[in-house]
């Protein structure tokens, strides 16, 4: 079984202070935690990015800033939303792409999100994935429903994104698909042979889904974005400490944490 990725998700879109007091949001707040993840295991850094009042932003120059913050201080994989919060434009959206990243995230489908709507029109899945064609972006192509994997396949048939392909599916949002392990096994068994994949559990469903994920050969995103506690009650201290703890649990199940090259080797990434 190749060696595990685990991707630090920091801040996401939604957590504030009042939910999580150690949250991450300045660009240097990011870089640090950042860091800390990578020497906890992180190979791969989704990063959302914050303005200064501390509200959800895309805008190219603050990802900039995190990205050479990042860069400055560990060798993980930077991977910037495309995502952003419910109420942006597809143009913000795209703005960090223009960065040239070696990876970001690219939603193959509409849904429901708690009480907002995640749009996700087809012309705007072929904006998106022709874009990081163009600029040799890896996408990983975020999955919140079985019929996103169809949809990705649409945008290989149209040429707008390479095999293999990299998932993370993206289970127990509220008004998306659940969190059980019957659901992870059907998003692993639709997926091309010779994907690769990763699973991003949502608030409780984190850890079980991790554990599963190792056990069957895929990879772990974890991090405040989908989880602020360490155990029901218990707000966790950090994103590392929810990155070392997968890390422990998986050298302990006989299966090594890959390194940030390795990393980019699984996933085919030239740096």
């Amino acid at each position: 079984m190749e060696k595990l990725i685990i991707t630090a998700a920091l801040t996401g879109a939604e957590v504030t202070r009042e939910n999580q007091p150690a949250l991450p949001l300045t660009p240097d707040e990011i870089a640090a935690e950042a860091k800390a993840c990578c020497e906890a295991g992180a190979s791969i850094l989704h990063v959302h990015a914050r303005d200064e009042e501390g509200n959800p932003t895309q805008d190219r120059e603050v990802y900039r800033k995190i990205k050479e913050k990042i860069e400055a201080s560990c060798d993980a994989i930077f991977q910037p939303s495309t995502g952003g919060a419910v109420w942006h434009s597809p143009e913000e959206r795209l703005q960090p792409v223009e960065l040239n990243p070696e990876m970001a995230s690219l939603t193959s489908g509409t849904c429901n999100f708690g009480s907002e709507v995640f749009m996700n029109t087809e012309s705007m899945m072929e904006q998106f994935a022709a874009m990081m064609l163009e600029r040799n972006v890896k996408p990983e192509i975020e999955i919140f429903e079985r019929g996103f994997i169809v949809n990705a396949m649409k945008l290989v048939k149209k040429g707008l994104l390479k095999e293999p392909i990299h998932f993370d599916f993206v289970l127990g949002v509220p008004g998306a698909c659940p969190a059980t392990p019957e659901d992870l096994l059907a998003m692993k068994n639709a997926i091309p042979e010779g994907s690769t994949w990763t699973v991003a559990g949502i608030g409780r469903h984190e850890l079980p889904m991790s554990v599963m994920a190792i056990l069957l050969g895929g990879h772990v995103r974890v991090g405040f974005e989908d989880n602020v506690f360490y155990r029901k009650g218990e707000l966790a201290t950090s994103n590392a400490q929810l990155v070392e703890r997968i890390a422990r649990i998986s050298r302990e199940m006989g299966r090594e944490v890959a390194t940030p090259d390795e990393a980019r080797a699984i996933l085919g990434l030239k740096k």
